[in-house]
């Protein structure tokens, strides 16, 4: 079975949470017999093919970016080829061009949209987008979202309930990189083995701000851990508030980042608004075992962390709140630890990538089994 992707960014070019789905589900699928690739835009798209992972990515030229969307004269021709070799095309929501695309190349394949967002912030031009949306996802043959949380508070899949199936997005934990003694023992002398632990990019949905205020007064150690274009904002922020306990460390690569998951008490992730609809980095501090504290969105957030029984879930924008949860954690090790096996169960049982591949795999095949079905005998 041959499975094409479709999305605005990709790997090596662009690391962010809708990339490493994307790279999970080409990867899990080899197991299945699934043979990926992924058509994707790049600003030097030379080389034009490369192999990413163990999957086969193709790039065509980014010839304009507007509002977050990215165009290209060249991707229509590329996308019809790529299109006739495969069985299924999955899309990945949201980019409207893709929308454009796969009318304009009249797809008659069996199609996925990967549902990984409302769009939030592009309240306006989601005004003129929506009749173009709307008729997109209506087309799609099955579309998929990542949890029952999102399902149930996205106004946008309410309308496709009946076709909408969920599969959790999977880490795999052999692909993270195993810390040597010694970058365990620099990163542990350094910040010790009691500190809460951000890892994420620092944009304006991540609510870092609202973090940051929550540790006013207060003693906690917090290591940060990435960039973004609200850095400067943010470390400005910390001094003012004299958080002399608050450590940006930048971005690092993944064995220093898997060494502070292994030697931190706590994950904090304050995202306060639904452009966080699932959260990656805080599903890896579940599957190393690490209590959680996040804000209550109505997005996958809350079916990674249950309230009472993997962490702590909190109002959003509430830096009391947030501040009083970590007291809870800080002040109850026992608590908190037992909260960290639960978290550690929970990912073994509901996000690992054998799991996500599993389900892609069965819902692949099921589309194709059912398209076969419809196809007149001669």
């Amino acid at each position: 079975m041959r499975i094409l992707h479709l999305f605005k960014t990709y790997l090596p070019e662009t690391v962010g949470g809708i990339e490493q789905v994307i790279y999970q589900i080409c990867q899990s699928g080899i197991a299945h017999g699934i043979e990926s690739d992924v058509l994707t835009l790049s600003t030097d798209p030379e080389p034009r093919e490369l192999m990413v992972g163990d999957h086969r990515v193709h790039r065509a030229q980014l010839d304009l970016h507007v509002a977050s969307t990215g165009f290209s004269l060249s991707v229509l021709g590329r996308f019809k080829a790529l299109a006739a070799e495969a069985d299924v095309i999955n899309y990945h929501f949201p980019w409207p061009f893709m929308d454009v695309l796969h009318f304009a190349a009249r797809i008659n394949k069996p199609t996925v949209v990967t549902y990984h967002s409302d769009i939030v912030r592009q309240k306006l031009l989601l005004n003129f987008y929506r009749p173009l949306m709307n008729r997109f996802l209506g087309s799609a043959d099955r579309i998929v979202a990542a949890s029952p949380n999102y399902l149930d508070t996205s106004e946008v899949l309410a309308r496709y309930r009946d076709k909408t199936s969920i599969i959790p997005y999977g880490l795999d934990e052999d692909n993270y990189p195993k810390p040597s003694a010694e970058r365990m023992r620099g990163w542990e002398q350094r910040f010790g083995q009691r500190f809460f632990l951000f890892v994420g990019v620092m944009r304006y949905y991540k609510g870092l701000h609202i973090l940051l205020e929550a540790l006013r007064g207060t003693s906690y150690p917090v290591v940060i851990v990435g960039a973004g274009p609200l850095e400067q904002e943010l470390r400005a922020q910390a001094q003012a508030l004299n958080l002399e306990h608050v450590h940006f460390v930048g971005r690092l690569g993944d064995e220093d980042k898997v060494a502070l998951l292994q030697l931190c008490s706590a994950i904090v992730f304050p995202s306060h608004l639904r452009s966080e609809a699932f959260g990656i980095s805080l599903l890896e501090g579940a599957m190393y075992g690490k209590p959680m504290i996040s804000s209550e969105i109505g997005t996958g957030t809350s079916y990674i962390n249950i309230h009472g029984e993997t962490g702590l879930v909190v109002p959003p924008s509430d830096p009391q709140a947030f501040r009083e949860a970590m007291r809870t954690l800080w002040d109850n090790p026992q608590l908190a630890a037992e909260m960290g096996r639960q978290a550690g169960l929970r990912y073994q049982r509901l996000f690992t990538i054998e799991r996500m591949g599993k389900q892609t795999a069965e819902l692949y095949a099921e589309l194709l089994d059912s398209k076969r079905r419809k196809v007149p005998a001669l």
